[in-house]
């Protein structure tokens, strides 16, 4: 069976499923392996829970069960996960719609989430679920096009080399975004050179394709230095000097939500009637870091034809979930909960936003960063300067990495232990920032402060 016969059986059995629990009627199974699981000794079961088809890269699974084989309902194939992304990329391209790419270090899932809204103001559009990046979440996402949707945001996460190149060969952006570059799974890229030249796959693919479009941040060096000649650009920055073309964005206000005004483009602005020309929002967004996301998402909007009017609409009306810089109020505290993702970058971006503040008393509870091999103490080390610089009332410290660091701070094992410290003493009358790594678990902290 080739990608076109497989696809032809798709699309009488349009669901899949890489998950044995869950195996609706008629659905094609795919037996993907991890470091933990291998869907390969389930793909019978999976069977016969109702599955049309099981696709096995487990050469003994098809030995075992030759009559499967003979009915067509077992399909043996060299790399379970390649097919995937094949039938996705055949799928992808029954559909002659702008499908923009995201990747970068910090923000794509918020910016991935502005861009939805924006987009959404006049478009039908399929986006990325959640933060579903990656090889096998790629995939899923093109697999829900279908021929209602009018334009597609793919959003796509890396963490070793190659990673960005292997997901734009199946997702086949027209138009892309890298929101930033910065120091996270240095474990596995090697150093934050390694990070550029990844997330520089996505210009890479988009230098080959005619008439696609990079959006960038004019006022990133890193991203510029890497932008192909031959690149059609759109522009976004800070810096009202920038030329014409360029949306100009100026933070107004971060207290605590972000609030700012923008412009189409940066040429001339002192001969123009600012009233005219500049659009004030007011975000829900916490944190002068997400002025850049909000920007691509501007830039991108006014790219497809959505009115200035309805990109302020959207804005406004969006609000962050899934623990990404939201504020919530409790009966004993303001708690702006961060802690979704942690790395270098962002955790400094987001120490320093806080300590802008115009609140007291401030306490920060800090979880380690993850994946950082060799550079781990050296970047560990570093955040405690930025928070000896931030002079916040309170630092509580989670997870072993901060250990043998020498500070004055409260340093805790895990989340646990800070539970057992909230039930002992809760700290009361705070702004609390809760910054860490999903796999710290900081996020438990809230209903408990």
């Amino acid at each position: 069976m080739d990608i076109k016969e497989l696809y032809s059986f798709y699309q009488q059995h349009p669901i899949i499923t890489t998950d044995s629990r869950d195996c609706p009627e008629g659905s094609i199974f795919f037996a993907l392996k991890g470091d933990n699981f291998d869907g390969n000794k389930f793909a019978v079961q999976a069977l016969e829970k109702g599955c049309s088809l099981a696709i096995v890269d487990d050469e003994q699974v098809a030995i075992n069960n030759p009559q499967l084989v003979m009915e067509g309902r077992l399909l043996l194939v060299a790399d379970s996960l390649q097919v995937l992304k094949m039938l996705a990329r055949e799928h992808r391209r029954q559909f002659q719609i702008p499908v923009i790419g995201i990747t970068g270090t910090n923000g794509k899932t918020t910016t991935k989430e502005l861009i939805r809204s924006v987009l959404s103001e006049k478009y039908n559009v399929l986006a990325t679920e959640g933060n579903f990046n990656n090889d096998v979440g790629v995939p899923k996402t093109l697999l829900r096009l279908n021929k209602d949707h009018e334009i597609a945001v793919v959003e796509m996460g890396a963490s070793h080399p190659g990673d960005i190149k292997t997901l734009v060969e199946t997702a086949e952006p027209t138009c892309g975004l890298i929101t930033n570059v910065g120091k996270a799974h240095l474990q596995g890229f090697g150093s934050l050179k390694g990070v550029i030249k990844t997330k520089g796959e996505l210009y890479d693919y988009l230098a080959t394709r005619q008439e696609s479009v990079i959006f960038i941040n004019a006022d990133n060096e890193h991203l510029v230095s890497i932008l192909p000649d031959n690149a059609w650009v759109a522009p976004y920055s800070q810096n009202p000097a920038n030329a014409e073309g360029c949306v100009i964005g100026q933070l107004i206000a971060c207290d605590p939500y972000l609030r700012l005004r923008w412009c189409e483009n940066g040429l001339d602005l002192e001969e123009r009637n600012e009233e005219q020309h500049w659009y004030e929002v007011s975000t829900h967004l916490i944190g002068s870091y997400n002025l850049d996301n909000v920007l691509a998402a501007i830039t991108i909007g006014l790219q497809f034809a959505v009115s200035p009017s309805q990109i302020c609409h959207a804005l406004e009306n969006y609000e962050p979930t899934n623990n990404r810089s939201q504020l919530k109020e409790t009966p004993y505290n303001h708690l702006i909960v961060d802690a979704y993702n942690a790395n270098p970058t962002s955790m400094e971006a987001a120490l320093d936003n806080f300590s802008l503040m115009q609140v007291s008393p401030k306490m920060a509870i800090i979880g380690e960063m993850r994946e950082l091999g060799e550079s781990s103490r050296e970047e560990h080390g570093h955040i405690i300067k930025v928070l000896k610089r931030c002079r916040f009332d309170q630092v509580w410290l989670v997870g072993d990495e901060f250990k043998d660091i020498k500070c004055h701070y409260r340093k805790f094992h895990d989340v646990e232990e800070v539970k057992a410290a909230i039930a002992e003493s809760r700290p009361e009358g705070y702004y609390i920032l809760i910054k860490g790594s999903n796999g710290n678990r900081l996020y438990q902290l809230a209903e408990l402060l």
